[in-house]
C-alpha cells in the first residue's frame, strides 16, 4: 500500500471540516449582494440567511456546524474563489479610502501639500481644490456643516481614481 492509498488521518479530516466550517461562517458574513453572486446550492443558501437571522449563540453554533456539514457536499473551491475576491476587493477600496483621507488631512494641513499634490497628478484643477480646501477651512472656522469637506473628498477620489 503506497502512501497515496491511503486514507487522511483523522486529524486532517477534521482539519479540513474545520476550514469548511470557517467558509461557511464567511458566507454568512458577505454582504446581501455579495453573497447573491456566489453560485451554490439552494440549501447552502437557504441556511446561510437562517444563521443570519440567529442571535442566539448556541443556535447560531449549530446553525454553524449545519452549514459546514452541508458545505462538505459541495465543490467549495468556488466558494472560496469568490469570497476571497471579495475579501481583496474589500481590502483595495479600504487603501484606496485610506489614501484619499490621508492626501485630504495634508491638504487641509499644509500650504506645501497642493503643490506636492500637482506633481504627483499634473491633471489636477488645481484652482477647484484650492477653493474647496478654502471652503473648508472656512467651514471648519465657522463651525459649519462640512459640505466643502465632503466635496473635497469627492474630488480627490474622482482624481485618484483617474491615475
Amino acid at each position: 500500500m503506497t502512501s497515496d492509498d491511503r486514507k487522511p488521518s483523522k486529524t486532517q479530516r477534521k482539519k479540513a471540516v474545520h476550514e469548511l466550517q470557517g467558509l461557511g461562517e464567511e458566507l454568512v458574513e458577505l454582504s446581501e449582494e455579495r453573497l447573491a453572486a456566489i453560485e451554490m446550492p439552494e440549501r447552502l443558501r437557504d441556511a446561510v440567511m437562517a444563521a443570519r437571522r440567529i442571535t442566539a449563540h448556541e443556535a447560531r453554533r449549530r446553525q454553524m456546524q449545519y452549514i459546514g456539514k452541508l458545505m462538505r457536499k459541495v465543490d467549495a473551491e468556488p466558494i472560496r474563489t469568490a469570497i476571497d475576491a471579495a475579501r481583496s476587493q474589500s481590502a483595495g477600496r479600504t487603501a484606496a479610502h485610506k489614501r484619499i483621507e490621508a492626501w485630504r488631512e495634508r491638504l487641509l494641513s499644509s500650504d506645501a501639500a497642493l503643490g506636492e499634490l500637482l506633481h504627483a497628478f499634473p491633471r489636477a484643477d488645481i484652482q477647484h481644490l484650492g477653493e474647496l480646501i478654502r471652503g473648508t477651512v472656512h467651514e471648519r472656522d465657522a463651525h459649519k456643516p462640512p459640505h466643502n469637506y465632503r466635496e473635497l473628498y469627492q474630488a480627490l477620489r474622482a482624481l485618484l481614481e483617474k491615475a
